[in-house]
Parts: structure tokens; C-alpha cells; sequence
């Protein structure tokens, strides 16, 4: 198929307008003078953004018609970067999803709610379907999108959509350069949202460590004549961490986590959100030349450290 510059330049202006009137009215401001970001509009009386724009368990929500509203936190999903504001919507729709799989090379549109109260919808393409980054405690978000629509500081939270201005994804994170990283909305996102609106906010496991990288580990374990060992160096250790009741102490070496090796803390944090894992977890630790393997239980409420 070819276009014209004449055409797509029409296509695409067409596309702007039924995203403006589609998805537009879905997108809100989120934060005190000006905002922290955007958000929206999910369900009736209920608002989705990143919970990174939070900074307390209440936040001002300014809608498309400049009305301001109070919302308070419903339930949040700080690894997964998520959260739920119950607020008064007023009967503003809900944002439709999308009911294909995105595509690399598809056309992408941002709509981001402006500290003025406008709205501004740029596009771009998705460059990227399975991309990776970092959630607001250093866990890893697999499987986001990645897109070229240009966004502005403060545009996190917002929707990207597709030309007939359905969900795509959530605006999160800028990667550099002209690239920027959204939350897919596939149906892995429908149930975590759908678990936030019922109220329920997920625990992750962790084990109350303090990890150091696999070259300093290395590092420490040549200064002292230690033999070589790949693994992660135990720099700190939450005394009321899951870890800690396991007896793992601050200079063992991570060597492995429920039967794979480990050299970064991403390989910690797969073992610790595979879902198809045990209700405790095997640690392969070395203690000087020493190799133990220790068994870490979990609390179904616990959520403490670092990794």
C-alpha cells in the first residue's frame, strides 16, 4: 500500500480529530497546580495512572471541562507502577480498549491532559512491542511498548492510542532519545487493573536484601583471595526480612535463586514474580568457599527491602 505526503497527511489529521473526540474526554490532569502528570478515566467514578505521580493518598483530578475533583488512592501497584483514584468522574466515559494486539510500525497517538486544562495529541509509531524498564523501586517491567509520539515532562499516566482512539498502552517512562515506554493494554493489564479497582493492591514477594553488582562481588572476593564466583554480593540485610529469618547474612554471595543462576538483580527479581512459583523459594549462597543452599518462607502480606 502507498501514500501520497497529501494522503497520509489527511489520514493522519483525520485520525488526530476522532482520537480528540474519542479519547479526549478520558484524560485527565493529576496533581496541585499544573499537575504531577495525567490519568484516565477507567470505569465510573475511578481514574488509572502511574503511581509514581502520587505523592500522598490524595490528589486533585482536573477533567477536560476544568472541573477539579478530589481523588483518593483505591489501590496501588507500586512495582507494576500503577494506581486507582476513586473519584467523582461526573459521568465522563471510560476510555475504550483496544481489541488487537499492537504491532510494531502501527501509527500511535498520546493524548496527554495540559496543566492549562487543554489537551495535546501527538503521534508517532510503535517501535517496539516487547521492550523493558525499570518500575519506581528498581523492579523490572517486561513486555511494554515502545513509541516515537512526542511527550512532554509531566505526561506520564497518559493514554496512547490508536487511531480510532482506543487504549493502547500507558504512558510511563521516557527512554531517550525520541523513544518513549508504555504499559501494554493487554489482558494481563485488564486484570491487574481490574484487581485495583476492586480494591486490592498486590504484595511481592521479597527478601530484605541489599545486593551489590556481580563486578564488585567479584572485586571483594579477589581483594580477600577468595576463588572466583559469579553471583551477587549480600551488602545489607533487613533483620525482619524473609531472608534474614532464612539465616542469610551480609557477605554471602547470591549465587543462584530457585535453581537458575543469578548475576543480576533482574534474575533475583524473575525468581521472585514467577507466577507459577512456590510458596518459599531456594537460595544457592556461597559463604567464603562454602556452598549452602538456604529455603526463604514468605508471609502473604510482606513486603519489605530491597530486593
Amino acid at each position: 500500500m502507498s501514500f501520497t505526503a497529501q494522503s497520509l497527511s489527511t489520514a493522519i489529521a483525520d485520525a488526530t480529530t476522532t482520537v480528540v473526540a474519542t479519547a479526549g474526554p478520558s484524560v485527565v490532569r493529576v496533581g496541585q497546580h499544573g499537575g504531577r502528570g495525567c490519568g484516565v478515566v477507567v470505569a465510573d467514578g475511578f481514574v488509572l495512572t502511574n503511581s509514581h505521580n502520587m505523592r500522598d493518598r490524595t490528589t486533585a483530578v482536573t477533567f477536560a471541562d476544568r472541573r477539579v475533583e478530589q481523588g483518593s488512592v483505591m489501590a496501588v501497584d507500586v512495582d507494576g507502577d500503577l494506581v486507582v483514584l476513586a473519584v467523582a468522574t461526573a459521568g465522563t466515559p471510560a476510555i475504550p480498549w483496544a481489541d488487537a494486539p499492537s504491532a510494531v510500525g502501527h501509527l500511535a497517538f498520546a493524548v496527554v491532559r495540559t496543566s492549562d486544562g487543554g489537551a495535546r495529541v501527538t503521534v508517532g509509531t510503535l517501535s517496539r512491542v516487547d521492550g523493558a524498564f525499570r518500575g519506581p523501586r528498581g523492579r523490572p517491567v517486561e513486555g511494554s511498548l515502545e513509541h516515537t509520539a512526542p511527550l512532554a515532562r509531566g505526561s506520564s499516566g497518559s493514554p496512547l492510542v490508536d487511531a480510532d482512539g482506543r487504549l493502547l498502552g500507558l504512558n510511563t517512562a521516557r527512554l531517550g532519545g525520541a523513544f518513549y515506554a508504555a504499559l501494554p493494554a493487554d489482558e494481563a493489564l485488564r486484570g491487574r487493573v481490574d484487581a485495583l479497582l476492586r480494591g486490592e493492591s498486590p504484595q511481592r514477594r521479597t527478601l530484605g536484601l541489599g545486593l551489590a553488582p556481580a563486578e564488585v562481588a567479584a572485586k571483594l572476593r579477589a581483594a580477600v583471595g577468595l576463588p572466583e564466583r559469579a553471583g551477587l554480593l549480600v551488602r545489607s540485610v533487613d533483620p525482619n526480612g524473609a531472608a534474614a529469618s532464612a539465616g542469610v547474612q551480609v557477605g554471602d554471595l547470591l549465587s543462584g535463586a530457585a535453581g537458575r543462576s543469578v548475576t543480576t538483580t533482574d534474575d533475583v527479581h524473575r525468581a521472585l514474580d514467577d507466577p507459577g512459583a512456590a510458596a518459599v523459594l531456594d537460595l544457592l549462597l556461597v559463604r567464603g568457599v562454602e556452598e549452602l543452599t538456604v529455603r526463604v518462607g514468605f508471609e502473604p502480606a510482606a513486603e519489605q527491602g530491597e530486593s
